[in-house]
């Protein structure tokens, strides 16, 4: 594997750029509360603009092939040679790479096609696949199949999509289906894999009826499978209850209060909350841009982001909007279930858009937002980092309960001098502060488990006190996440009901929870399972649910 050295990022610069142009936001997040950064890779030889945690705890990480040459090598005879390319038509070097979370170390690996601003979702054996992109890549289907040795890489099919899907939405659904929802001038949906006896494109009108003429303002958008099997569907600035199998809108939700827009390129994010009551589930949206930002970015105006998060039970008998204040605006946010079910939002800026250079104002310090405290006390700001990272970057959780951070890229290419937001080829750790307290750990089952829907599961674990509370233990199941453009498209989160622990000798516990009850709450595949301890979680475990 060859570093290209000409390429390399000289990492002192970001610091010197915020020293020349100082940054508003500085000043309100210098109390900051807790967790730490560390510095994982100072160059992995792309930037992180998409990212996907698998099973094997390695990290599929990708940004486009029409950068220009990248900063690290494909191994020889692995050139992408592309008469059609604009950049560079034989390139020997790669765009997408592999993240090995125990062995910090890098792997190259060799995307075909173009797959800048993409999506993607993993099936129940734990594939990838990733769909749509760019030019030669947007009616694309790829998938990586993961293995425990270094020779896995992507596998193309050059029509896997019936429409070219750009900023588009994947969902996994209970039938391991995903859909494929929207994109640039794609006011419709598919599904993939094609059924047999093939399938079609199926228009959406609210796409087309929260489509903005100036600045769109509904790619990327939010998509939350519920509890019911339809589909919570958030675009702009308007949701949607979607019955896709009937193709019938079942519940329309009021406007978020202030009619701002949030999906791209405003750029807020949203989580569904963590499951823990059927009928209860709730979906939680942060920052964004206000109306007209956009455009006004372009003109070289950068409007302060949204600071506000909208919150609202989606299966209400009336669904209304309750909302909150951030401490600080944001727009180009992450948003992060953590296994305690706490939300991390990070990474993004005080103001402007997404888009090229359309971003200003970097905030640097991460949120913690507590769903279950009182009004209030919800928000808790965190130890800042001192990289910017702004439009293309991402932030994903990882099984020993820390965040990897990476990306930043602003402009149409490579671009590492002489601007305000360089090219960032690193990736950071974030830890929350339960990484650094004694933390459960689990010894039952052991990972790489099955399990199965709607039975019982013996967990147990050793904590290094005897003594515990036992009404403060929670058992957690966490979907990893396709990251990209501040969505976490299929991030899930369920709490699992259980009984009481019991203690045996020799500081270990037991307590039974039962899975999932349906492919509807958890659809078949791999999940991160946590036990938690007043809000202090173990390292997770990998099961598969089927």
């Amino acid at each position: 594997m060859k570093m290209n050295t000409p390429f390399f990022l000289p990492f002192f610069l970001p610091q010197l750029l915020i020293m020349l142009f100082p940054i508003p936001h500085q000043n309100i997040l210098s109390s900051a509360a807790a967790g730490k950064w560390d510095l994982l890779q100072s160059n992995i030889g792309i930037t992180a603009m998409h990212m996907q945690l698998l099973h094997t705890d390695r990290v599929v990480i990708f940004d486009r092939t029409d950068f220009g040459p990248s900063n690290i090598s494909l191994p020889h005879g692995k050139c992408r040679d592309d008469p059609n390319e604009m950049v560079v038509k034989h390139d020997c070097t790669a765009h997408s790479v592999e993240y090995s979370v125990a062995s910090n170390s890098i792997r190259p690996l060799k995307v075909q096609t173009d797959v800048w601003c993409s999506s993607g979702a993993v099936t129940t054996d734990g594939t990838l696949v990733q769909t749509g992109g760019f030019r030669d890549g947007e009616h694309a289907v790829r998938k990586y199949r993961p293995c425990s040795e270094d020779y896995c890489d992507w596998e193309e099919e050059g029509g896997g999509l019936l429409v070219k899907r750009w900023y588009a939405t994947n969902h996994i659904l209970p039938d391991n289906r995903s859909i494929v929802f929207g994109g640039r001038e794609m006011f419709n949906y598919e599904f993939y894999p094609k059924r047999r006896g093939g399938d079609k494109v199926y228009e959406s009108p609210f796409l087309r009826q929260t489509n903005d003429p100036e600045s769109e303002n509904n790619l990327y958008p939010f998509v939350f499978l519920n509890e019911d099997g339809n589909l919570f569907i958030f675009a702009n600035n308007r949701a949607i209850m979607f019955n896709y199998n009937k193709g019938v809108v079942v519940k329309h939700y009021p406007t978020i209060p202030g009619g701002d827009p949030r999906s791209y390129p405003s750029t807020g994010s949203a989580v569904l909350l963590p499951l823990k009551k059927y009928g209860k589930a709730e979906v939680l949206v942060c920052g964004g841009a206000p109306r007209g930002a956009f455009m006004k970015a372009k003109q070289g105006t950068f409007v302060g982001a949204l600071n506000t998060c909208g919150r609202i039970g989606i299966n209400d008998a009336n669904p209304s909007w309750a909302m909150e204040t951030m401490p600080m605006g944001r727009i180009m946010g992450d948003m992060v279930l953590l296994p305690n079910g706490e939300v991390l939002i990070i990474n993004g800026g005080g103001s402007g858009t997404a888009g090229w250079e359309y971003g200003r104002d970097p905030v640097l310090s991460p949120v913690i937002y507590r769903p279950y405290n009182r009004v209030g006390t919800r928000f808790e700001v965190q130890t800042p980092s001192s990289r910017p990272r702004m439009y293309h970057s991402t932030a994903i959780l990882l099984r020993d309960g820390r965040v990897l951070v990476g990306g930043n890229n602003p402009h149409e290419f490579y671009r590492f001098r002489r601007v305000l937001f360089p090219t960032d080829l690193t990736l950071e750790a974030f830890s929350p502060t339960y990484v650094h307290v004694s933390r459960p750990k689990i010894v039952a089952p052991v990972s790489q488990s099955k399990i199965k829907y709607g039975q019982p599961v013996q967990v147990r674990f050793t904590f290094p006190s005897d003594r515990i509370d036992g009404s403060s233990v929670m058992v957690t199941m966490v979907a990893p996440s396709f990251t990209t453009h501040s969505f976490s498209m299929n991030q899930r989160m369920l709490v699992l009901s259980g009984g009481n622990v019991v203690t045996i000798p020799g500081n270990t516990h037991e307590i039974q929870v039962t899975a999932p009850g349906s492919v509807v709450l958890a659809p078949s595949g791999y999940f991160l399972l946590f036990v938690c301890h007043q809000g202090i979680p173990s390292e997770g475990i990998w099961v598969q649910i089927t």
